[in-house]
């Protein structure tokens, strides 16, 4: 039986680093279970450089990266999310759009690097610890197996409360 591919929905403020570092991981990661997207509330327009560095560092192709509205993925043409994450605290407290579909959501609250002043070395290394934090979450993700709603949503959100 081929069970289809889960849309996962990265979510947060700017959409320029937590949220774009997510997506590239699980775009590249995730195979034929599951797609990444991202989104911002308040898209700043194009994705953080030091973002687009730390997952090119990574082998990790960046052609998809582009700062975009949740709008994109709000509207009865948009693809259906699955599961909705929110990666900074901004975003999870704002008042969210009415997903179609009623996907499963959780917080996975991350630092955002792209507050980090002084040195490039500085900030490429909190795009570093960025990295390396929702590799680890989304490597917990990937590796839940199939599973109710109800179960799906405690997983998820426990992954959150990782590092």
């Amino acid at each position: 039986m081929m069970i289809s591919a889960k849309n996962v929905l990265f979510l947060c403020t700017g959409n320029s680093a937590r949220s774009v570092i997510a997506e590239g991981i699980l775009r590249h990661r995730g195979g034929d279970r599951f797609h990444g997207f991202s989104a911002g509330s308040m898209p700043t327009g194009k994705p953080n450089p030091f973002a687009v560095r730390v997952l090119q560092k990574h082998g990790i192709e960046t052609g998809f990266a582009r700062s975009k509205s949740w709008d994109e993925f709000a509207g009865p043409q948009a693809n259906t999310m699955h599961i909705i994450i929110t990666v900074c605290d901004n975003a999870a407290g704002e008042i969210c759009p009415i997903w179609p579909g009623m996907p499963v959501s959780a917080h996975w609250g991350v630092v955002d690097p792209a507050a980090v002043t002084g040195s490039d070395e500085k900030i490429a290394a909190a795009f570093d610890v960025t990295y390396d934090q929702m590799s680890r979450r989304i490597e917990n993700l990937l590796a839940l197996g199939d599973m109710n709603e109800t179960s799906l949503k405690a997983a998820i959100a426990e992954i959150g409360n990782l590092d």
